[in-house]
């Protein structure tokens, strides 16, 4: 295929100008001609007004063009893409192996969120869909597509898996989405995504949404797409109104009791750690505290993630403690409070961890706990990722902390500001746990045992 132009917004930009969402004259969906039964489909799911997202980019979608489009997790982007490629694919029956369109995206997780956001448009256009990832069943994968899917969903290692096993064929692809393209990069899946790319038709339409547009989304776009529309909503993920930020300075010997008290409260919370191990060490403490907590990381089967996911959301576990794995992918309904209690490295880490609040245009808060020794690399990290964040001294037990997160003080008669006496065997520091002995473990149970005595009899 041809070398593509550049983008304006990219390095030596030079194509389509951005467009912009206030000029997009459609303040329904009836607006984009699309099918009446679709129409009715989304009334029925409540879905009546585009976000912008969708407004700016539908109209090129639907006409064909390649589009790009950077816009903030939770803006909107499945229906953006899905729609467009629902309709345009409808009416037409795929060959045993031969979808004709396809979505790649990053994570398993991303996969199915994409495939049940779609599934409802997809069935009323009679548009058979198929979900193609790793940890799950490949036999049932591989019949799916046997069998015959217009549309499949995909991360890259196990469609190439299959297309190498000669179990799916590329040749008559001719719609291609790349969603959440920036991250598919960060982990390490471009030269995949090249290579499938390159067995897609060169004169299909190519859609690519990312939250980020760096040089390794540049390449994809120079390589793959025609003249491409640009689009740019939301660009500023660290920006947006709806959410505030704010850094809680804290003494390491208080970190733990500190994250504890907020995954206490009311309401639900997704929490960051470092590794799986501190993952694991933390949810077992909640757990054992009364605190309805599940963890999620590459650990754990992707049943056990789908199972942990959807008990989360139902209400079922309050907490959610989570490694990078919950990043992206990870959509939420209302969930108002993202806590870092081990702070990103890298600024776009931390803007997609902080995507999983705020969606949609709700509101929601992005807290990350910051000894004195991270200060330094903390607030160079957000000046990087264009936030400036509230920035507070707190303990565990003040009125502070319940104010800023909801934090649950500790009952009458305890200690405020305990410390981590409960929490040795995470350590004092993100990711290196400290070697736990007979006395502090005999202590860390006999406070575990008491913590959920006392839950039990406040509830």
């Amino acid at each position: 295929m041809n070398a593509k132009p550049s983008v304006s917004g990219l390095p030596g930009g030079g194509a389509s100008p951005p467009a912009s969402p206030e000029a997009a004259p459609a303040a329904s969906f009836d607006a984009f001609g699309l099918p009446p039964e679709l129409v009715e489909t989304m009334d029925g799911l409540g879905v009546t007004e585009p976000f912008p997202v969708q407004a700016a980019t539908l109209p090129d979608a639907l006409a064909g063009r390649d589009v790009l489009g950077r816009a903030r997790t939770g803006s909107g982007k499945t229906l953006a893409f899905g729609l467009a490629l629902l309709v345009r694919t409808a009416g037409r029956r795929a060959e045993a192996k031969r979808p004709l369109a396809l979505v790649l995206v990053p994570t398993r997780e991303l996969a199915q969120q994409v495939s049940d956001a779609l599934a409802p448009y997809a069935r009323t256009l009679k548009v058979r869909l198929a979900t193609v990832v790793g940890g799950l069943s490949v036999n049932r994968q591989v019949a799916e597509l046997r069998s015959g899917a217009e549309v499949v969903v995909a991360t890259p290692g196990r469609l190439a898996d299959l297309v190498s096993r000669r179990d799916c064929h590329l040749n008559h692809v001719r719609i291609t989405v790349l969603d959440e393209a920036d991250q598919m990069c960060d982990l390490g899946f471009l030269p995949q995504v090249s290579d499938l790319l390159e067995q897609v038709p060169s004169d299909g339409q190519r859609l690519l949404f990312s939250a980020t547009l760096d040089r390794h989304v540049e390449q994809l776009v120079r390589s793959h797409l025609d003249d491409p529309v640009h689009v740019s909503v939301d660009p500023g993920a660290g920006s947006v109104s709806t959410m505030d930020h704010h850094v809680l300075t804290v003494h390491p010997a208080d970190k733990y009791a500190t994250a504890t008290e907020i995954a206490a409260r009311d309401g639900r919370v997704l929490m960051f750690l470092d590794t799986k191990a501190d993952v694991d060490r933390f949810t077992r403490h909640l757990r054992a505290g009364g605190v309805r907590a599940g963890a999620l990381h590459s650990g754990k089967s992707q049943p056990q993630r789908t199972h942990t996911l959807a008990r989360f959301a139902e209400g079922d576990i309050t907490v959610l403690v989570a490694t990078n794995v919950a990043a992206r992918g990870l959509h939420i309904d209302a969930l108002d409070l993202v806590v870092n209690v081990d702070p990103p490295a890298d600024p776009k880490d931390y803007l997609h961890r902080g995507g999983r609040t705020a969606r949609a245009g709700r509101s929601g808060t992005v807290v990350t706990l910051v000894t004195p020794a991270q200060r330094r690399e903390v607030n160079r990290m957000m000046s990087d990722a264009g936030v400036r964040p509230t920035v507070t001294p707190v303990r565990s037990g003040e009125a502070t902390l319940t104010a800023l997160t909801g934090a649950r003080r500790p009952p009458a008669g305890a200690k405020a500001g305990s410390g981590n006496a409960a929490f040795r065997g995470l350590g004092s520091r993100p990711g290196r746990p400290a070697k736990e002995s007979r006395k502090a473990a005999e202590a860390r149970k006999a406070a575990e045992a008491r913590a959920a005595a006392r839950v039990r009899r406040g509830r």
